[in-house]
């Protein structure tokens, strides 16, 4: 049997678990998805959003890419924030970094990684933003963990200049954004405490409306 093969078994194994625990359960799905949340998360395999917050299919929209990045010149990432809140009316929008990321670990680097150089970039813009925040005596460790959380809250803020989410704000809807942390190594998010529900907290330069 391929590992493909494998895969179909799993999947089929899963489904007949689910159909039997809540016979409805699929239906149901088929019907509508009405999640309350937006997870913009990294690709990384270790950090799948329904498990770790104990959710299931249809709980929440989910957008990945590497090192959880909100860039406004990136259409996919928009389109899925747009949709998420024009339409499926998500009342939080998650941005969750992870230690030990392999995005944030190549972007210290003094290499090119070629294709995704432009991409990492992004990354590198934020050091050196908060190179004073940087001190001689943290460890390579403490400098990546410092900069993942550094990444989060500025992707927190990426996501509060766009059009849509202002848009919302303005009509009154439940919108709030937040930055979390995920530990591969115990499996606990950490809340960085950056949450936003409108954009008092927010540079007026790039108010919008």
């Amino acid at each position: 049997m391929s590992l493909l093969d494998d895969l179909l078994k799993n999947n089929e194994d899963w489904a007949a678990r689910i159909n039997e625990e809540d016979p409805t359960f699929f239906s149901r799905l088929a019907n509508q998805q009405s999640p309350e949340y937006l997870w913009i998360g990294c690709s990384d395999s270790r950090v799948p959003a329904n498990q770790l917050l104990g959710l299931m299919p249809g709980d929440i929209f989910v957008h990945r890419n590497i090192a959880n990045l909100v860039v406004h010149t990136d259409l996919n990432c928009m389109s899925v924030i747009k949709y998420a809140v024009d339409v499926l009316k998500v009342k939080h929008i998650i941005i969750t970094g992870h230690y030990d990321c392999g995005g944030v670990k190549a972007a210290m680097k003094k290499q090119s990684f070629e294709l995704i150089d432009g991409w990492l970039r992004n990354i590198k813009d934020i050091y050196v933003k908060h190179i004073d925040s940087f001190t001689e005596e943290m460890s390579e460790t403490q400098r990546l963990d410092h900069l993942t959380e550094l990444n989060v809250i500025e992707q927190v803020n990426n996501v509060c200049h766009t059009t849509c989410v202002q848009q919302a704000w303005a009509r009154g809807q439940d919108l709030t954004v937040h930055g979390f942390i995920y530990s591969v190594k115990d499996g606990r998010l950490k809340d960085l405490h950056v949450n936003f529900d409108n954009l008092d907290k927010i540079n007026d330069l790039y108010h919008i409306l």
